[in-house]
């Protein structure tokens, strides 16, 4: 990115501190962050090297999820939290599938991110690359599901009669404080968004814990946390595999269950993705699943 617009203070745009957003594109390999994101971003993968590959195992999963789910006739995606969309976003997953089985590309898709620098790269990214008749980017905040939901709808990109596959990816391990500036908010979220979505829909989630991973990778999130909750924008929450899966609520979990990151459909994965390895499932410390509204 243009440093010349770090200079900028854009409403809401933090030009101080590193964003988790862009931070997470420069993980990537994208081009949507600032010098301040990259300096942090250098000195966490100089602590914690392993991250940039879970970082890729999350735009893995995303990559199964959305040929698995569109297989099973899903052409509705509402992706909160996307961050900066680069090469293998929602959208294009979706399309790229329909035109390797012989389809007309047919998924809508609506973007959502609270980080306006995000909002206006996804913007541009449509621009160049997407069907505005299809898909769309709004600015909202996860902490404020009733009016995301409104505001999605209002795109008239999505059918709220109809199901929709909500995709919270690498989303709920940011912390997301209540009205009183501490308190985690993000299952409450979660909580009302799944009311919201009709019979039929789709939850999917991928977040990091610090349960069952190796000792070595254990010692290394302490230190990630704390680089993140005194340097970044937004503090680091890691749960248990429990209060994550509680995030599904009642939905009916797909198989094969609870994983990994990359244990998940592992055959589902497109051609056109990049592969990575880890020594064991567990050192990808993403844990990973997927639930199906049924009443």
């Amino acid at each position: 990115m243009d440093e010349g617009k770090s200079r900028i203070h854009l409403p809401g745009v933090d030009v101080d501190r590193p964003s988790v957003a862009r931070v997470y594109d420069y993980y990537l390999g994208g081009n949507a962050n600032w010098a301040v994101d990259r300096e942090f971003g250098a000195r966490v993968l100089e602590s914690f090297p392993l991250l940039r590959n879970v970082a890729i195992a999350n735009r893995l999963f995303l990559n199964r999820l959305v040929r698995h789910l569109t297989n099973l006739g899903i052409r509705q995606f509402l992706d909160i939290g996307a961050g900066m969309p680069t090469v293998g976003s929602t959208h294009q997953i979706a399309d790229e599938l329909a035109a390797a089985t012989g389809r007309t590309p047919d998924a809508h898709v609506v973007y959502v991110d609270n980080e306006p620098i995000a909002v206006a790269h996804a913007e541009i990214l449509l621009e160049k690359g997407g069907d505005r008749g299809r898909h769309g980017v709004i600015r909202a905040d996860l902490r404020e599901p009733d009016d995301l939901w409104r505001d999605a709808m209002a795109t008239g990109l999505l059918d709220p009669d109809e199901p929709i596959a909500l995709l919270l990816i690498a989303v709920l391990h940011v912390h997301q404080p209540g009205s009183d500036g501490v308190t985690d908010i993000g299952p409450e979220s979660v909580a009302r968004l799944r009311e919201l979505l009709p019979v039929g829909s789709y939850l999917a989630m991928t977040h990091i814990t610090d349960e069952g991973v190796p000792p070595e990778v254990g010692e290394k999130l302490v230190e990630l946390k704390r680089m993140y909750d005194t340097s970044s924008s937004s503090d680091a929450i890691w749960r248990s595999h429990r209060d994550i899966e509680a995030m599904l609520g009642d939905f009916a979990v797909l198989e094969p269950g609870w994983t990994w990151l990359t244990e998940w459909h592992p055959e589902e994965t497109g051609p056109t993705v990049r592969p990575i390895a880890f020594p064991t499932p567990n050192h990808a410390v993403g844990w990973a699943g997927v639930g199906r509204k049924t009443v």
